[in-house]
C-alpha cells in the first residue's frame, strides 16, 4: 500500500507522489475528473471541484468510477468529506436535463422531486417559464441559455439532450499534404468534442497548449461539421491568422469567407468578428447593431478562440446560441474573475486536455526554460516608492529604470534570436523604444500597420520587436525564442500562459521566457501568482538576482 502514489486530503485536494512507479497511471486516470493546480519536483497537487466533477459526468463517469478510482490509487482511505462531495455532485448531473417539446419550447425533466421542487422555487426560474401543470414544464427556447446559467449558479448541472441544430450546409475539408497534417491529439480532441453526434454532444471546451495548433482544431471540427460558422476571436490580427489557415489548410474558397471589423462589414458562411466588435455601441444606452446583425444569421457552428475571454455581453450571444455546434479553445480555462461556470453553462463542458508538458516531450511544443530575474529599485525611486500609495506603488516598481540594463544584457545573450520585448504600460515602452529603436506595436496602431510589423518579424526582416498587451492573444509568430515580460497585469496567470505561449512554436533552439520583478516590492507578489500557471504544467522556473 505504502506504493501508491496517491494521498487523498479532505480539503478536496489530491497529492500525486512523482516518484512511485505507478503516477503516470495514476495521473492518467485522476485527470478526466481533477484540475491540476501545483507540478513542483516531487508532489504535484490536483483539485477536486463541483465543475471538475461535472464536467467527468458529461464525460459519462459517475460518482462509484470517480471513488473507484481514487481507492485504487490512494495511499491511505479516502475522507469521508471528499466520498460525501463526489456523490453530492454526481448525484446532481443528470436529474435535470432540457428536452424537446417543439421548434419553440423545450421543457425541464426531472428524476427527483425533491430538486424539482427546490427548482421551480426559484423566481429567476419561474420568470423564464411560460406555463407549467403536474406533466410538463414549457419553456421558450430562447431561454435556454439564460435558465442553464441559473440553474448552474444554484448548483444544478443541465444535462442538455435537445439536439443541436446544422445551418446551411458548408463545402469544407481539410488539404493534407506533406508540410500538414492533423495530430493524433488535435483528432482526438475533435473525436470528443463530437463523440458519436447524439444529443448532449457537439458543444463544449478543448484545451490545448499555445503553439500547439489550437486553430487547426478548430478547421478539423468545421471539416467534419460542415455547416456556417461563426469564429469569434480576441483581435484583428487573429482573425487574419485564422483567414490564412482557412485558405491553406482547407478547401474552402476566399468568397466563402467574411470579415465583421471595423474595416468591413461582410458576413459570409465563414465570417470572422472580433469579440470587441461584437459588443461594440456608440453609448452604453445604445443597441448592440453589430451583435444583432451577427446573431440573426442561421449559424449552424460557433469557434470561441480564447474562449476564457469572452465578455459579459458575448456570454449573452452565447445564451442566444444554444441550439448551435459551440466549440470553445483556450490554453488554459483559468478566469482572474471566476466566472468559468459561464464558460461550462453556455458554451459547454471542458472535453479534451492535454497536459503542456506532454507535447513538449513529444516535440509539438518547444522546450522553454523560464527565468525570473529580480532587480533593485533605482535609488531615486526608492523613497517615492515607501511614500507612495498602494496603486502608485504597483505602477513605480513595473517601470524600474533599471530594468533597462537588464533588457540590454538579454538582447546582447540572445543575438540573432528572434526576441519580443512585453510590458503592460506604454509609456515605459516608448521609452524602450527611445533606448534601443526597435519597432513598438501598440493598441493605438492601426490593424494595416501591425500586420506589416508581424510579417516583418515573421520573415525575419525584424529581429526584435516590442508590444503591447495587444500581443497576448492568437498572434502567430512561429520564430520568436526569446520573451523578455517587463510588466503585466496584476498577476494575472492567464496573462502568464499567453505570453510563454508566444515562443512555444517548434522550432530549432530552446525557448527563454524572461520576467524582471523589482526586489521587494508588490511585483513580488504579483510574480508569485503569476509563476503558478507555469509551475502548475510543470516548468521549473529559475529565480536570480540582476545584482
Amino acid at each position: 500500500m505504502s506504493e501508491r502514489p496517491l494521498i487523498v486530503q479532505s480539503d478536496l485536494t489530491l497529492l500525486l507522489d512523482v516518484h512511485c512507479p505507478d503516477s503516470d497511471s495514476a495521473r492518467s486516470e485522476i485527470s478526466p475528473f481533477s484540475e491540476l493546480i501545483r507540478s513542483p519536483e516531487h508532489l504535484h497537487t490536483f483539485q477536486l471541484s463541483s465543475i471538475s466533477l461535472w464536467n467527468a459526468c458529461s464525460a459519462g463517469l459517475d460518482a462509484r468510477s470517480i471513488t473507484g478510482t481514487l481507492e485504487k490509487w490512494s495511499r491511505f482511505d479516502i475522507p469521508e468529506t471528499v466520498t460525501y462531495f463526489i456523490n453530492d455532485n454526481c448525484s446532481r448531473y443528470g436529474i435535470i436535463s432540457f428536452l424537446p417539446l417543439d421548434g419553440s419550447f423545450f421543457t425541464i425533466s426531472f428524476s427527483n422531486d425533491r430538486y424539482r421542487r427546490q427548482v421551480l422555487a426559484l423566481k429567476a426560474v419561474q420568470n423564464l417559464i411560460a406555463s407549467q401543470d403536474d406533466d410538463e414544464i414549457r419553456v421558450p427556447m430562447q431561454h435556454r441559455g439564460d435558465l442553464k446559467v441559473i440553474l448552474t449558479d444554484n448548483g444544478f448541472p443541465v444535462d442538455d439532450c435537445i439536439p443541436l441544430v446544422k445551418g446551411l450546409p458548408l463545402d469544407i475539408s481539410l488539404r493534407e499534404s506533406e508540410s500538414f497534417s492533423v495530430r493524433d491529439y488535435q483528432l482526438d480532441s475533435v473525436k470528443a468534442f463530437l463523440g458519436d453526434g447524439r444529443p448532449g454532444l457537439g458543444y463544449g471546451v478543448i484545451v490545448l497548449p499555445c503553439g500547439s495548433g489550437k486553430t487547426i482544431t478548430g478547421l478539423a471540427a468545421m471539416a467534419e461539421i460542415k455547416t456556417s460558422t461563426l469564429i469569434l476571436a480576441p483581435n484583428v490580427a487573429a482573425l487574419h491568422q485564422w483567414k490564412r489557415e482557412l485558405l491553406t489548410k482547407t478547401t474552402i474558397s476566399e468568397d466563402d469567407i467574411g470579415e465583421y471589423s471595423a474595416d468591413r462589414k461582410d458576413i459570409r458562411k465563414v465570417t470572422l468578428c472580433t469579440y470587441s466588435m461584437l459588443v461594440y455601441r456608440n453609448t452604453t444606452d445604445d443597441e448592440y447593431h453589430n451583435f444583432n446583425a451577427i446573431a440573426s444569421y442561421p449559424w449552424g457552428f460557433v469557434i470561441y478562440d480564447e474562449v476564457h475571454m469572452l465578455p459579459a455581453p458575448v456570454f449573452r450571444l452565447s445564451a442566444s446560441l444554444q441550439s448551435v455546434y459551440r466549440l470553445g479553445l483556450t490554453a488554459t480555462l483559468i478566469r482572474e474573475d471566476g466566472r468559468e461556470k459561464e464558460v461550462f453553462s453556455l458554451v459547454g463542458p471542458k472535453r479534451y486536455d492535454v497536459p503542456w508538458a506532454e507535447l513538449e516531450k513529444q516535440g509539438f511544443i518547444a522546450t522553454a526554460y523560464c527565468h525570473e530575474i529580480r532587480i533593485s529599485l533605482s535609488e531615486d525611486a526608492e523613497l517615492d516608492y515607501a511614500l507612495a500609495p498602494r496603486s502608485r506603488k504597483i505602477v513605480i516598481a513595473a517601470k524600474n529604470k533599471n530594468k533597462l540594463a537588464v533588457i540590454e544584457y538579454l538582447l546582447e545573450r540572445h543575438v540573432g534570436q528572434q526576441i519580443l520585448i512585453i510590458g503592460q504600460y506604454i509609456d515605459q515602452l516608448e521609452e524602450i523604444q527611445k533606448r534601443f529603436s526597435f519597432p513598438l506595436i501598440t493598441g493605438s496602431m492601426s490593424n494595416s500597420k501591425r500586420e506589416e510589423l508581424y510579417q516583418d518579424f515573421r520573415d525575419g526582416r525584424i529581429q526584435v520587436l516590442i508590444v503591447s498587451k495587444v500581443a497576448n492573444y492568437a498572434i502567430d509568430l512561429p520564430d520568436a525564442s526569446v520573451a523578455i515580460q517587463v510588466s503585466g497585469t496584476f498577476g494575472s496567470r492567464q496573462e502568464e500562459a499567453q505570453r510563454l505561449g508566444r515562443i512555444l512554436r517548434p522550432k530549432s533552439v530552446d525557448s527563454h521566457f524572461y520576467t524582471l520583478v523589482t526586489r521587494h516590492t508588490s511585483e513580488e507578489d504579483f510574480s508569485l501568482n503569476r509563476q503558478k500557471f507555469l509551475i502548475e504544467q510543470g516548468y521549473k522556473y529559475e529565480i536570480v538576482s540582476w545584482e
